[in-house]
């Protein structure tokens, strides 16, 4: 069983940047892959960004957030992070971080993880 908590959301300007964390507790942290997805109101859970587990590879929603979004993690801290910049105003939702214990970081459905978090909101105001 790995627990995951995330960290971060806020209500921001659009513009602004965030870095959401998530924190990984219960077993060991290295051989996950991660992701993070995120739902809006009214809306499907949407994949966001996912890394692989040595965090050497990454992948994103290139629609939704190429460019602006970045995935890391730091397998000593046991903690996984999204880097959000020039965040806007359709970035709102709450945001959750997943974990599977895989070599395939590209999975981008949330079906194919294993574990969540409760989920950090992310307000942007226009």
């Amino acid at each position: 069983q790995v627990q995951l908590v995330e960290s971060g959301g806020g209500l921001v300007q659009a513009g602004d940047s965030l870095r959401l964390s998530c924190a990984a507790s219960g077993r060991a942290f290295s051989p996950y892959a991660m992701g993070w997805f995120r739902q809006a109101p009214g809306k499907d859970r949407e994949f966001v960004a996912a890394i692989s587990r040595s965090g050497v590879s990454t992948t994103n929603n290139a629609d939704s957030v190429k460019g602006r979004f970045a995935c890391s993690r730091d397998n000593v801290k046991n903690t996984v992070y999204l880097q959000m910049n020039s965040l806007k105003p359709e970035d709102t939702a709450v945001y959750y971080c997943a974990a599977r214990r895989t070599l395939d970081f590209t999975i981008t459905y949330s079906s194919g993880y294993d574990y969540w978090g409760q989920g950090t909101q992310v307000t942007v105001s226009s």
